[in-house]
């Protein structure tokens, strides 16, 4: 993730190029079929593959399995009337501008997160816990997002919405209890971004436990989100979780006398920096 300096100069990774990501597009909804219909209905379609194939000119080649799956993705991707690439390129950018708004997802545009998002790099790995809204918003500016949540509902309603909106190339999500197992980690996390309700339910040791995995997680000088959710926990009362981490001041100047409750942005230290402050606190 960028610093606030380094995204005013627009230093950016490469992206994937669009015809990659139309690629990752129909595999996904293919994938998706495959998975929606029951076994008996695949086969059926592999019957129907193995016919077309043998009525054409493919009939005088071996038929492996390659060919095999590649003649049912190609009936799949006619029963489901997939846009060719020029027609999903002309409507993907425009739904992807419109993805970038937290307006689209239901947040507000003074919402914490918001000034985050010029900084975010692609790929960048983050991790959003309970809140869906912010979950769909990280992946449409290419962040690679993992989303955690305590409820298979939930999680299933995330990677359902994900796919449908063409934002899932790099997402991963889990069902994940406060105080239990955490998925592994390729790197550390750039962001993190916490729906504070989502963890009302949770016992109070388990909670902290939670948290301190994840600030362990976290890069020196990555951000934690910790949003308001539906639950009575709000984000104050996890600042006592945070001891050493930096506060966005800036952030809590702008959504004073907005009449909402507002999100919390908080930093986490260099490691040399975090030292200084335990030896502080220990004098």
């Amino acid at each position: 993730m960028l610093t606030a300096t380094e995204a005013r100069r627009a230093r950016r990774r490469p992206t994937p190029s669009l015809r990659q990501q139309y690629e990752e597009y129909v595999l996904q909804r293919i994938e998706g079929f495959k998975n929606s219909i029951p076994r008996d209905e695949l086969l059926r379609l592999g019957d129907e593959a193995v016919a077309e194939m043998q009525s054409t000119a493919e009939a005088q080649f071996l038929l492996t399995e390659v060919l095999m799956l590649e003649s049912v993705d190609r009936l799949i991707m006619k029963r489901l009337a997939l846009r060719s690439y020029r027609r999903w390129r002309q409507q993907f950018l425009k739904l992807r501008e419109a993805q970038r708004q937290p307006t689209h997802w239901g947040l507000e545009p003074d919402c914490p997160l918001v000034p985050l998002l010029p900084r975010i790099e692609d790929q960048d790995p983050t991790v959003v816990v309970g809140a869906e809204a912010a979950a769909y918003l990280l992946a449409a500016h290419d962040a690679a997002v993992t989303f955690m949540a305590g409820e298979v509902g939930a999680v299933e309603r995330v990677e359902a919405g994900m796919a449908n909106e063409s934002l899932a190339t790099f997402f991963n999500s889990y069902v994940v209890q406060p105080g239990g197992w955490l998925p592994d980690a390729d790197a550390p996390y750039a962001l993190v971004v916490i729906d504070t309700g989502s963890l009302g339910d949770a016992r109070g040791a388990a909670r902290t436990e939670y948290l301190a995995a994840l600030q362990g997680r976290t890069a020196e000088g990555g951000i934690h989100v910790l949003l308001p959710g539906r639950g009575r926990l709000a984000p104050e009362a996890l600042l006592s979780c945070y001891d050493g981490w930096h506060r966005d001041e800036v952030a809590r100047t702008r959504r004073r006398g907005s009449g909402r409750r507002g999100g919390i942005v908080l930093t986490r230290p260099a490691a040399a920096e975090d030292g200084l402050a335990h030896a502080a606190n220990n004098q």
